[in-house]
């Protein structure tokens, strides 16, 4: 029944009620009273009866859905054609909301970068909802990928980035990438082979040990050497086990004479390089050799206590392992909180952690260029400069399967070629060339318990 004709069925039966009570009345004015009472009886009852079928008939076409409302489609939907026999992507949104202009950028680089292959189109639902209907979407931005015939073959809701459509049209059989240039770089041997005494190599860092900045773990496994204080404090940090009196099994070097001395009972001078900022830390055995090396300098003479409150004070927002600000990753949630990552890829696993969009600040390992990243949900929607990469440091176990390094050999990079650059410069380093995008999800894909137990040693024993 069409709209304009809903109101003419109540009217009909009201009519065709009131000619038959009319009839019925007729009919018992020439049989007489007795019968006539009889006849009314029935006539009330079937009015009565056919009033309940108008109220009835009514309610059912006050209840009809209104013509104009769209509901979300239950199969795939065969998009309008548009364009010859290319694939096509769809992306229902407005100008006006925050993820669907985080969107625009990207909707830009695919048309541009796939042009005559991939087919993008956007479309303001809000400006044009006529447009938007055949789609039957429920929230803004709606990502749409369609076959070449208009078939639709998958569909995203929310922000989704580059890497995630390119590799979600590859997972369709579409390699759009395939035809383009993609960076690959990995070195899965060392420039040169590790020939250093293992006693001269930081439990932790992997660096060089100084004689006289040296820390000895004592263990019932062996002695643990790291390469200074700081070293000392990230593994006293990470570990899971029992820390109660363990400053007890450390020993520190005497910046005078390179002799052993327990922790605790030494002297220790805190500066903080001219350049950099960064701490530096030296410990004395005796007062007077404290005070004439501060006289040279720099610094403030400090007790163990101290020295260790200062060197936890600042953690990693993700692995909460302890971090100097001048080596770690500014991170910034979406609702304003200031935290640290005590690696490029720690930095990003605060999104993970907190469950909040995040902006990294992240040095070029290489040359110091700032490298700023901004996430949405699971994906990097911002990144500057774009050519940025990240090296995913790795480690072979004895068993030939791959691990990651560590903190201390995760960074990222300005490009490709500065990553190169560093890899030269640093010939034990073995890795690959991953994408920060790459990076983020690695970490968005951890359980809570995985996120936990990330970056912990466990106990302090000789490798």
């Amino acid at each position: 029944m069409q709209r304009g004709d809903a109101g003419a069925g109540p009217l009909v039966l009201f009519g065709l009620v009131a000619c038959a009570v009319w009839l019925v009345y007729g009919i018992a004015r020439k049989d007489g009273v007795s019968r006539m009472s009889k006849i009314w009886k029935i006539a009330i009852v079937v009015g009565l009866a056919a009033l309940v079928a108008v109220v009835l008939l009514s309610k059912h076409k006050g209840s009809s859905p209104a013509t104009d409302k769209t509901e979300p489609p239950e199969g795939p939907v065969q998009a309008p054609r548009i364009g010859a026999g290319l694939p096509r992507l769809v992306d229902l949104g407005s100008v006006s909301c925050i993820p669907c202009k985080m969107m625009a950028p990207i909707l830009e680089e695919l048309k541009k970068e796939y042009a005559g292959r991939l087919q993008v189109d956007f479309i303001d639902v809000w400006e044009n909802p006529d447009a938007g209907k055949p789609y039957g979407i429920r929230l803004i931005p709606t990502q749409v990928f369609l076959a070449p015939d208009g078939k639709e073959l998958w569909r995203h809701e929310g922000f989704l980035g580059k890497e995630e459509i390119l590799a979600k049209w590859k997972e369709l059989g579409y390699d759009f990438a395939a035809g383009g240039e993609a960076a690959t770089f990995e070195r899965l041997e060392p420039a040169r082979p590790d020939d250093r005494p293992k006693d001269r190599v930081c439990y932790l860092c992997d660096g060089r040990l100084d004689p006289k900045t040296a820390v000895t773990v004592k263990t019932d496994k062996g002695d643990v050497r790291l390469c200074s204080p700081h070293c000392y404090f990230i593994l006293y940090s990470a570990l899971t086990e029992d820390k109660t009196g363990f400053e007890k099994k450390v020993c520190v070097a005497d910046h005078a004479t390179d002799k052993p001395l327990a922790a605790t009972e030494a002297v220790y001078l805190y500066g903080l390089d001219e350049e950099t900022g960064r701490p530096w830390i030296r410990a004395f055995a005796d007062r007077d050799a404290a005070l004439k090396e501060r006289a040279a300098s720099g610094g403030s003479l400090v007790g163990f206590d101290a020295l260790q409150a200062a060197e936890l004070a600042c953690r990693c927002g993700f692995c909460d392992r302890a971090v100097y600000l001048q080596d770690a990753s500014r991170v910034v949630t979406a609702d304003g909180v200031h935290t640290w990552g005590c690696c490029p890829h720690c930095a990003l696993g605060v999104a993970a952690r907190t469950g909040k969009d995040i902006t990294v600040y992240q040095p070029d390992a290489l040359t110091g260029e700032m490298i700023v990243i901004q996430t949405l949900g699971a994906s990097v929607a911002s990144l500057e400069p774009k050519t940025a990469v990240a090296w995913f440091g790795l480690r072979q176990k004895p068993d030939g399967s791959w691990a990651s390094a560590g903190c201390f050999h995760q960074a990222n990079f300005t490009s490709l070629e500065n990553l190169k650059a560093w890899v030269e410069r640093h010939p034990y380093e073995t890795g690959k060339l991953i994408t920060i995008q790459q990076a983020l999800a690695d970490k968005m894909k951890m359980t809570p318990q995985q996120i936990q137990k990330a970056c912990k040693i466990g106990e302090c024993a000789p490798k």
